[in-house]
């Protein structure tokens, strides 16, 4: 059997043909195209944008995987398409394929692309590069926000304005020259380094030019955009479903859901930026109902912020807070200040009870317990640190 070698990126209005099983027939499917567009796109199954070749041949579900076909050799790999838009499909180039592989291959597990971590403003408009005074030879985009993970946040600062990426200069609207007379955003150049790689990154700050070096990492957001392969959270106290937020969670609310689904933690999932590693947006879910909650039924869909006047870091932390417990009642301070207050005491009784009532094999997801500890009631649980 001969194999297909990798090839180049297409160049506009060059030909592809898409192969796969789609629906429709059991037999292989051509569909054939041309290049409209090279640009950085969202991935649906990713939670960034990566450089994607959007092509006009059909690509439907089962295409996915599929090779794209230039000549002799792989243009890409089909993965999604437009949803309302007609033949409006979108293949994986091959540098991203290449750096996909080599990242595997150097890890041993896929840890995703690189980010500087920023949030830049174009500078298209006259007064605004006066305001910072870039002269009219500079071009570049403005910081307006940092992620706090990120070794950016220990050397830029808000309103910096980025002048080039590893000598590369950037125009007003955020683009780097890209082959002939094509152009692409700076962030691509960002996503083909490899973790741990450093930039150079030249900055205009109060009217004066710096050059900093940056090392680039993966980031992960507040609120995971994916959850593949992975079981969910939970745990479960007095009848109180706890859950680290993520935008499946939000997706249940259907196809409309950033519409339908709470305004507040919407919001929050698509803009919040973690303060430090490990930070999750712990919220309750649900309420199943006892004695022991009767009138908190109404709080559901709340960030937990504190419990017993402790910031809550993540799902793992509030688990340990209640376990650790020595007060005779426990206090939850939720978004909106609102307060539930449960007897500890009862809450622990209650919530065997309640488990048992529902069916719930476990007060928390397998990712909370700790393996060194042994349950000692069905009302006690264990969460590892």
């Amino acid at each position: 059997m001969s194999s297909l070698d990798l090839g180049d990126i297409p160049f506009l209005q060059q030909s592809v043909a898409v192969v796969g099983y789609p629906q429709g027939g059991d037999n292989i499917s051509v569909t054939k195209g041309v290049v409209s567009r090279v640009e950085p796109t969202q991935y649906v199954h990713g939670a960034t944008q990566l450089m994607a070749i959007q092509i006009d041949a059909a690509i439907n579900p089962g295409n996915s995987g599929g090779p794209a076909i230039m000549g002799d050799k792989v243009a890409g790999v089909a993965f999604q398409n437009l949803s309302g838009a007609e033949n409006i499909g979108y293949i994986i180039p091959v540098p991203v394929i290449k750096h996909f592989i080599s990242g595997v291959e150097e890890c041993g597990k896929y840890v995703g692309f690189c980010s500087l971590g920023l949030s830049c403003q174009p500078t298209e408009n006259v007064q605004l590069r006066q305001y910072f005074r870039m002269h009219n030879e500079l071009t570049g985009v403005l910081v307006s926000k940092i992620n706090p993970l990120s070794d950016a946040h220990r050397i830029l600062k808000k309103d910096d304005i980025i002048l080039a990426f590893d000598g590369v200069p950037i125009a007003n609207d955020g683009t780097v020259p890209f082959r002939n007379r094509e152009r692409i955003t700076f962030d691509h150049l960002v996503s083909m380094k490899k973790p741990n790689e450093t930039a150079k990154i030249r900055v205009l700050r109060g009217g004066i030019e710096y050059e900093f070096t940056v090392t680039l990492q993966p980031l992960q957001p507040l609120v995971p955009v994916h959850q593949f392969d992975k079981l969910p959270s939970y745990f479960i106290f007095a009848g109180f479903v706890f859950i680290p937020l993520t935008q499946p969670y939000l997706h249940e609310y259907g196809e409309d859901w950033y519409n339908t689904s709470p305004r507040r933690l919407c919001e929050r999932a698509l803009r919040e930026l973690p303060s430090k590693a490990g930070e999750q947006f712990v919220i309750l879910s649900q309420v199943l109902m006892d004695d022991i909650n009767a009138g908190y039924e109404r709080l559901s869909e709340s960030q937990v912020k504190e419990v017993n006047g402790v910031k809550v870091e993540n799902l793992k932390h509030l688990c340990r807070l209640i376990e650790e417990c020595q007060e005779e009642n426990l206090r939850f301070d939720l978004d909106d200040d609102r307060v539930v207050v449960l007897n500890y005491q009862s809450a622990k009784i209650a919530t065997s009870r309640i488990l048992k009532r529902h069916r719930i094999p476990s007060a928390l997801s397998s990712d909370l317990i700790d393996p060194q500890l042994e349950q000692s009631s069905d009302n006690d649980f264990a969460c590892s640190s």
